[in-house]
């Protein structure tokens, strides 16, 4: 018989607990407060009483399922040789052989997903699958898939735990997840219920707005008199929305109307293709220069000049752009950046002033803006940084690991990370936590505060550039937040009344 170790199960947590282990529970706890915790309770209960079974949790990231398998080890009595972390950094042939001496199986939901779909592995003896980060389980993505697959195996004791801070602002989101997870109970506790608000740490919440100074403008409405030019080009494929309405979004639904008309050979959708293109490009150079610096908006522009696509060559051959490449370029050897880094490097300047032992995780959605604020950080005194990202920008999953053990040994006292460093990860010390920029889900905001105040109390400071798309994302995101936190204490409610809507 396997038992739990080394810790004392929270009250809330044995209460949930009770109900994960009779049904397939989908479980909404705040960030820092022990969602693993249950995953634990639950698995030594299905391992001892369904013999010759194994437990499988999906995780989205090896850095994450490292965790998992070192709290398995630290907090059971399950032999560490039969905790397996199953990515596919391994051989499939050296995955099958972990997969069958494994008691439990943590793994990436894409290795899970390729496996099962290529016969590597069966999953009839599967007593539980657990889903982290269960936000991610929307339409055919490995999590569902995966669910889908276990659910339709032989196995006889099919069981789901679903784990997440963030379900999303809609009960038509969550009942997605629900549905695709075959959820038949919801386990909510918000940072305001009492059996949980004790155990939730202190965050300072600060907003620091700047202003674009004019010689950023100026170059800002250089970029948006060709965008306004491109859009009204579009009128003549029957386009009419006005300029100053637009969006990204709407270009992109326009993009795919002229694509079916290409199929149905409409020789003017040829032309509105390589117009929306171009809007699109100047506007995503409108987007770094508000949102990111001076620096990214010269470095994408430069881009454009070695494709070979007509669009590109279409806008890089403007006047204006010309005009705008060219101020870029000098402000660039003046050494002028944007009024976001100013403040970074004052806010980071002050935390070490203040606590020279602090820890920092600073968010930026770019690799050439992590780079550009790790150089700044290093001419911080006091500051050790380090970056932390993904795969997609050329980082191993090894790497990740390292980096972040190296920031809680304190060889390093910052880390700049993408969204890499949003999701689940547990890091050792943070004290601060630092927006860059920002995204318009409710979800990736919520992921990202959860880095900080988990042990200790803790600071987010959120760096917003007034009256462009970067405040947009920020009072979006804040929003949806805020709806996040209704519809979960209406589900709260509709529990609480056995009123809640069958998924």
């Amino acid at each position: 018989m396997f038992s739990i170790k080394n810790f004392k199960p929270r009250a809330y947590q044995e209460n949930i607990s009770k109900t994960c282990i009779k049904k397939n529970t989908l479980v909404v706890l705040p960030t820092g407060v022990g969602k693993t915790a249950i995953s634990l309770m639950v698995a030594i209960d299905r391992l001892n009483n369904i013999p010759n079974s194994k437990v499988l949790i999906c995780s989205p990231t090896k850095p994450l399922c490292q965790q998992h398998v070192n709290t398995f080890i630290e907090h059971t009595t399950i032999p560490s040789s039969r905790i397996i972390i199953y990515t596919g950094a391994m051989q499939p042939k050296v995955r099958k052989k972990f997969w069958d001496v494994g008691l439990i199986i943590i793994a990436t939901p894409q290795t899970i997903q390729s496996d099962v779909e290529n016969s590597r592995i069966s999953l009839d003896d599967v007593s539980l699958l657990v889903i982290d980060e269960a936000h991610r389980s929307r339409m055919k993505f490995a999590n569902t898939v995966i669910a889908k697959a276990y659910m339709e195996s032989q196995c006889k004791t099919k069981h789901i735990l679903a784990l997440t801070a963030s379900p999303g602002h809609t009960k038509e989101k969550i009942n997605e997840i629900c549905t695709n997870l075959f959820i038949d109970d919801v386990e909510v506790r918000t940072d305001q219920d009492d059996d949980v608000k004790n155990y939730i740490q202190s965050r300072e919440y600060d907003l620091i707005e700047v202003e674009l100074p004019d010689n950023i403008k100026k170059i800002h409405k250089l970029l948006h008199d060709v965008y306004v030019e491109k859009v009204k080009k579009l009128s003549r494929v029957g386009f009419r929305k006005p300029a100053s309405v637009t969006s990204k979004k709407d270009l992109l639904a326009v993009q795919i109307r002229l694509r079916q008309e290409i199929i149905k050979k409409n020789a003017s959708a040829f032309y509105g293709i390589s117009v929306v293109a171009q809007a699109l490009k100047v506007d995503y150079a409108m987007e770094l220069l508000e949102t990111q610096g001076i620096e990214q908006a010269l470095n994408y522009l430069n881009q454009l000049k070695d494709e070979s696509s007509k669009a590109a060559k279409a806008v890089c051959d403007d006047k204006a752009i010309l005009e705008a490449i060219s101020i870029l370029q000098s402000l660039t050897k003046a050494g002028v950046v944007h009024p976001k880094m100013i403040v970074f490097k004052n806010l980071l300047s002050e935390q070490f002033l203040q606590n020279p032992n602090s820890k920092t995780i600073v968010f930026a959605n770019y690799r050439s803006t992590v780079d550009s604020l790790v150089k700044i950080a290093e001419s911080v005194n006091g500051a050790r940084p380090v970056k932390l990202m993904g795969q997609k920008e050329g980082i191993t999953q090894k790497q990740q690991i390292n980096t972040i053990k190296q920031l809680e040994s304190g060889k390093y006292n910052v880390i700049v990370a993408t969204s890499i460093g949003e999701e689940g990860l547990s890091i050792e010390g943070l004290d601060l936590a630092m927006f860059y920029d920002h995204v318009a889900s409710a979800v990736r905001r919520i992921q990202r505060a959860g880095r900080v105040a988990r042990i200790k109390p803790g600071r987010i400071v959120y760096i917003v550039t007034k009256n462009t798309r970067d405040s947009a994302f920020f009072w979006k995101s804040r929003k949806d937040e805020k709806t996040m936190s209704t519809v979960l204490q209406d589900i709260k409610k509709s529990l609480k009344d056995n009123t809640l809507e069958k998924f």
